[in-house]
């Protein structure tokens, strides 16, 4: 993933608190977000994945005028390309804090690739793990979130 600009907005924080299921106010209640140890609104720890939607080239978000595969198997009869003969799928999803996002931090994302690595599966064959690590900076260029996701790619259809 590759974001060049992620302003982090008040109401974003509120509403991805709400879609989330995450009804702590210090994600929208400015008095109460005070009198708490970050002293401010925060954002909730996964609030960084939404930075995706920032990102041009993020598969997942329809593009106007384009066709799109959809975010189930085939939901719009346009099939995904690229990988092997089995399926993927993201395996783990680690993040670390180096300090509190908050309202008014614009950052910046990048990616590169961690390590990988392979086991061999009882029903789907090989599978290949590859880890991305992604950086999140403020505007200031300061390190703020880490995070590390691991995806594993099957090397034929799990068999039932």
């Amino acid at each position: 993933m590759a974001v060049d600009r992620f302003p982090v907005e008040a109401g974003h924080i509120m509403l991805f608190a709400r879609a989330v299921g995450d009804p702590n106010q210090i994600y929208y209640d400015e008095a109460y977000a005070k009198t708490t140890e970050p002293g401010g609104t925060i954002a909730p720890p996964t609030f960084v994945q939404a930075s995706a939607q920032f990102d041009p080239d993020y598969g997942l978000r329809p593009k106007i005028g384009q066709p799109w595969f959809g975010s189930g198997r085939e939901a719009t009869g346009v099939q995904r390309t690229g990988g092997g003969g089995g399926s993927g799928l993201h395996a783990e999803q680690h993040y670390e804090y180096h300090r509190h996002l908050r309202p008014g931090d614009v950052l910046t994302a990048t990616s590169r690739p961690g390590e990988t690595w392979e086991r061999e599966g009882r029903r789907a064959g090989k599978m290949t793990f590859r880890e991305t690590i992604t950086e999140y900076r403020d505007q200031n260029g300061e390190l703020v979130i880490t995070a590390r996701s691991v995806g594993v790619q099957t090397s034929r259809p799990v068999e039932q």
